[in-house]
């Protein structure tokens, strides 16, 4: 399979293997796995599914996981600092010894959250629109899908968002990972207004990090909006936007197919 420009870096293409992929579409398995591992995961996967040996999860992957999709609903209310062994042993009716068996540290638990919340966000918003053809359609999805994931997070809350506001003046590993993510998200977001320029979709003199930073901006609004003031109508401005930052800088022609 081909490496698509719009998942990876020119560094990280130069990087891939020959006729390889590069796993994970925001540059990785998660959000922070080299290609080395990636391309090494791929291999030994490849091998699991010739030889037929391929197994399911184990008890313990099973419990970590009801672990992690707990501490990720509560990660959605609380926030990531209101993480705790304790608070997501009761969640689960587990002892606090039994969380702490799978994640040795609420930092790592805190870690595992961001990459499980960056992996759920790659697979609702990213993978479906590298279905669409390159240039506008699949910005256009990309647009769609952050902003239909917003709409529910509006009730739920956006774990990027509330751990910038958490995060951003604390120094330190989780701090890291988060801006890692959002950085390969609004990086590969980038790369496809970037294929628009190209495909002729958008103005040849349209800046492609400025176009991101108008798009970024009206999902932050959003939130602030709708989910604090409790305006009515957000998201309806948040759509209204869009179809503005594409009347300043799509071509007639593709706004019109």
């Amino acid at each position: 399979m081909k490496t698509d420009p719009l998942t990876t870096s020119p560094e990280a293409r130069q990087a891939a293997p020959e006729g390889g992929q590069v796993t994970g579409a925001l540059g990785g398995a998660g959000v922070g796995a080299d290609l080395a591992e990636g391309a090494a995961a791929g291999g030994t996967a490849r091998a699991l599914r010739g030889t037929g040996r391929r197994k399911g999860p184990s008890k313990g992957q099973q419990t970590r996981q009801t672990i992690l999709d707990a501490a990720l609903a509560l990660a959605g209310t609380v926030g990531l600092e209101g993480l705790s062994i304790g608070a997501v042993a009761e969640r689960t009716a587990m002892s606090k010894s039994g969380v702490f068996a799978h994640f040795g540290s609420r930092e790592e638990l805190q870690i595992s959250v961001l990459k499980e919340y960056d992996r759920c966000f790659t697979d609702e918003i990213f993978q479906p629109a590298l279905a669409r053809a390159r240039g506008l359609p699949r910005v256009r999805a990309l647009f769609d899908n952050w902003m239909n994931r917003a709409s529910v997070e509006i009730r739920s809350g956006c774990i990027f968002i509330g751990g910038a506001v958490e995060f951003d003046d604390q120094p330190g590993p989780v701090r890291d990972v988060l801006v890692r993510s959002v950085q390969a998200w609004l990086e590969a977001l980038e790369r496809a207004v970037g294929q628009a320029i190209e495909q002729g979709h958008f103005k040849p003199e349209a800046e492609p990090a400025q176009i991101v930073f108008e798009i970024h901006g009206l999902i932050l609004a959003l939130h602030y909006e709708a989910r604090l003031l409790h305006k009515p109508g957000a998201i309806e401005r948040a759509r209204q936007g869009f179809a503005d930052v594409l009347a300043r800088y799509a071509t007639s022609s593709a706004q019109a197919s």
